[in-house]
């Protein structure tokens, strides 16, 4: 027996190493039991995304929740992780379960649990289902028939990807982004918002659309590194005003300019509350994770918008949407959510919205940076994760807890927080944050500056003094 543990959004392992059949029905059982626990007649909406083996786990899923007499809305073909959470919502189910590795190399999948508000699990109630996880399934799957069960009204076919249509023509305004003129381009990164986009926007260039479960060996992780490819095409073809991109289950974003630039989260967050404030006139709390830029104090100042910094990990900040009116809550990572909206990350949804800024305004990408930029000022994001031995991370994390470093060369510390992790403030404008991953060898280094060079000056001169 394996011992299985939800990490910070979900359960992920290996393809027929530890992602098995065995366990994803052991898991299942874990929360299949806690559901008939805390629900008088529990539903469940099922699906999985564009991975290797997405189908037969999300069959085992349903035969196992099937098993134990409970409801299941089964998504038709592959869907992404933001269909899964409004379908949850829309047919009034008591959880959503989504079978995807996110972006996670091709050689994961995974096991994520969305609330009946729609978005993720809390933490707490996630601890309660791995806390009952079995040593062995008990359920004889051969024996289960799908078949039967539609048959006794425990099992529907669901077409989650006509319900995410629908929501998406009815909060936004399609044909004013077809008809701007403005040229656009997206990629997938042959993950689960391919054939969606395809449908509403048959017109733009599309990349990577095609059915790949390997994602032809790359992570589907929307950051530059994975999206050159994407990004030499927007500076070859020279006619592309901006090009979306999301992961393997369609949650994250990212975005790029006309001359090809990468477009961070830092900044898309920034774009959406002054959008959504300024032009729309909407109010509400901003909600963002610890690592995002300090700009967003900024932003917020100038509109009068209360802020939360919360840790990292989506779950904290959909446990505040979903208490409180938050116009906008975002991550580093690409996770971004809105009001109006599902309380979780859709990259897809975030992506059109700013499309349908450009396609009103009549602006470019850029220009809308540069009013951002009249508020809060200029700024530059890095980030580097150094993959260092174990006892060298350990050293570092005990340095930060006993207030050892007090400069990183010409860089002086004049504050530190240390919410989920430790950052380091040089000045306003300026500072550098180590984080260590919970579960491998390695510390993650963020760093601002007004500027690219000194964003990367100030991870420079900091791993001269972690590594000297």
């Amino acid at each position: 027996m394996s011992k299985i543990k939800f990490g910070t959004d979900g359960w992920r392992a290996i393809i027929a190493k530890d992602f098995t059949v065995e366990n994803v029905a052991r898991v299942t059982e874990a929360t299949a039991l806690w559901l008939n626990k805390n629900f008088k007649t529990p539903s469940v909406v099922v699906g999985h995304d564009c991975r290797f083996a997405g189908e037969l786990f999300a069959d085992t899923v349903t035969k196992v929740l099937i098993a134990n007499n409970i409801k299941v809305y089964l998504a038709k073909d592959y869907v992404s992780t933001p269909m899964v959470s409004l379908g949850t919502v829309i047919y009034k189910a008591s959880l959503g379960i989504i079978i995807t590795a996110s972006h996670n190399p091709p050689s994961y999948n995974g096991y994520k649990l969305k609330a009946n508000y729609g978005g993720p699990l809390n933490p707490e109630k996630v601890q309660e289902v791995e806390d009952i996880i079995p040593a062995k399934s008990s359920t004889d799957l051969d024996k289960i028939s799908l078949k039967d069960a539609e048959t006794k009204g425990l099992l529907e076919y669901k077409n989650l990807e006509d319900l995410y249509i629908q929501q998406v023509e009815k909060n936004f305004d399609i044909a004013a982004i077809k008809n701007s003129g403005i040229h656009f381009a997206y990629d997938s990164m042959y993950g689960a918002g391919k054939r969606v986009m395809m449908r509403l926007f048959p017109e733009i260039v599309h990349l990577h659309n095609d059915d790949n479960p390997g994602f032809h060996g790359q992570a589907p992780e929307p950051i530059h590194k994975n999206l050159t490819e994407f990004s030499n095409l927007i500076k070859t073809r020279g006619d592309i005003d901006c090009g979306l991109c999301t992961d393997g289950d369609a949650d994250r974003i990212g975005l790029y300019d006309n001359k090809g630039n990468f477009v961070d989260s830092h900044h898309i967050i920034l774009l959406l509350i002054h959008y959504l404030a300024k032009y729309k006139g909407q109010k509400g709390k901003v909600c963002t994770a610890f690592s995002t830029t300090v700009k967003i104090k900024n932003m917020c100042a100038h509109y009068n918008l209360p802020l939360d910094v919360v840790k990292i990990g989506f779950k904290y900040i959909c446990g505040i949407m979903v208490t409180e009116d938050v116009l906008v809550g975002g991550e580093e990572s690409g996770g971004i959510a809105i009001k109006g909206h599902i309380p979780e990350r859709d990259g897809i949804w975030m992506g059109l919205i700013i499309w349908e800024f450009m396609a009103k305004t009549k602006k470019s990408l850029n220009e809308l940076i540069k009013e951002v930029y009249d508020i809060t000022g200029e700024f530059w994001f890095e980030r580097n994760d150094m993959h260092i031995d174990e006892a060298l991370k350990q050293q570092i994390i005990k340095n930060c807890n006993n207030n050892v470093y007090k400069e990183f060369g010409k860089y002086k510390v004049k504050h530190v927080e240390d919410l989920d992790g430790h950052k380091f403030f040089f000045d306003d404008n300026h500072w550098m944050m180590l984080r260590a991953s919970g579960t491998e060898p390695v510390l993650r280094i963020y760093a601002e500056g007004v500027t690219k060079a000194e964003a990367f000056d100030i991870l420079e001169e900091t791993k001269k003094v972690l590594f000297k």
